[in-house]
């Protein structure tokens, strides 16, 4: 991967609740799939992941979100639901849940 990958990645990850997480549609960008159908298998399979390994953003830890990018990233913030927040357990989970599915 190159270095510009890396710096590209390293830009999706946030911190909410102490821990580092990605959001379900920077993972959906990364897999090169809708962020509806990056969920769909996982909202399947909500049993295969605890809950340090997903959980759902607050209202005002979407808010807070929003905000970081009205300064940062174009094009997100659009959602009606907060987003799907995925722990390192979690983003190493997906790949097992999105081919199961």
């Amino acid at each position: 991967m190159s270095e510009m990958s890396f710096v590209k990645i390293e830009e999706m990850i946030y911190v909410f609740r102490g821990q580092k997480v990605m959001l379900d549609s920077d993972l959906a960008e990364l897999y090169g799939v809708e962020t509806k159908r990056l969920n769909e298998p996982v909202n399947r399979n909500l049993e295969r992941f605890p809950e340090d390994f997903i959980f759902q953003l607050s209202p005002e830890e979407y808010e807070s979100l929003r905000s970081q990018f009205a300064t940062s990233k174009k094009g997100k913030g659009g959602r009606r639901y907060q987003p799907l927040v995925f722990t390192e357990n979690g983003v190493a989970m997906l790949p097992d849940v999105m081919t199961s599915a």
